[in-house]
């Protein structure tokens, strides 16, 4: 599944491409995604692409009419190609520029979404998300308030998105090993210091993916319809029964909140 530093590169891989074009037209092939995709997203035809954010795992293509919101779900990818290039399975939306390229929205298992928001709005499913993790307001007293109390165990806690967004599975897993936290310790139960150390080690920890993921910007031109997912420097995700990094310990693994979190016994308490 695209994790926010997919996302992120996805938005830097595309911005290029679009913004400041014209849309010359949209072609829904499919609009039975996560939720049908509105009408209301014809409303891009005939409007400049002024800019290409990203708010938590959505990507917003700005517009003087509105703003077109883009979830990738799981298998959902972006590519910028020709216009005259066919469309193949899965291929759902097209968003056809001025310039004869064609942004082209491919999802196999079809749980992504296109949705619409009005300016000087915002969409309920942006309306209840935390801070971004990469973001100033992230920070060691934000979370240690949040924290207060809590019984909610850190990695679940970290992962809610009205904590904070974008903290997917892999990101946790890996943020709590850097940090040295228990991935079952109840979040209310962590110093103000511990948890200033997992803010520290989840923004290292993103950064490094998006950074990864900068040297894959040239496959949004590919033609084959691939993600194209960038290979990560992964310290302990998906490998569990291997060796600890850090002190050779075998790695253990367990449920939490039905997600695989693989943890190592001896550095993380």
């Amino acid at each position: 599944m695209p994790e926010l530093p997919e996302v992120e590169v996805s938005r830097m891989g595309i911005t290029p491409h679009v913004v400041g074009q014209t849309v010359i037209s949209v072609t829904v092939r499919n609009a039975s995604l996560r939720w049908p995709i509105p009408a209301e997203l014809q409303l891009l035809q005939g409007q400049i692409i002024r800019g290409v954010t990203r708010r938590a795992k959505y990507l917003l293509l700005e517009t003087d009419a509105g703003f077109a919101i883009i979830h990738l779900g799981m298998s959902g990818s972006l590519r910028i190609l020709p216009a005259e290039v066919p469309p193949v399975k899965h291929d759902h939306v097209d968003v056809l520029l001025a310039s004869g390229e064609v942004l082209r929205y491919n999802d196999p298992r079809r749980f992504g979404a296109w949705l619409w928001q009005e300016r000087d709005s915002e969409h309920p499913v942006l309306s209840k998300l935390g801070p971004e993790p990469l973001a100033e307001d992230f920070d060691a007293g934000y979370l240690a308030k949040k924290a207060q109390g809590k019984r909610t165990v850190i990695k679940q806690f970290i992962m809610d998105n009205q904590v904070v967004v974008g903290v997917g599975n892999i990101y946790a897993n890996e943020s709590l090993f850097a940090a040295r936290i228990h991935p079952q310790t109840p979040a209310g139960q962590l110093t103000a210091e511990r948890l200033a150390a997992l803010v520290d080690e989840i923004k290292r920890v993103l950064s490094k993916a998006i950074a990864q993921g900068g040297t894959t910007l040239k496959d949004f031109k590919q033609s084959d319809g691939k993600p194209g997912y960038f290979a990560q420097e992964l310290q302990v995700y998906g490998k569990a029964g291997k060796p600890c990094p850090n002190c050779g310990h075998i790695l253990n693994e367990v449920k939490i909140g039905q997600r695989a979190t693989v943890y190592c016994s001896e550095c993380q308490r």
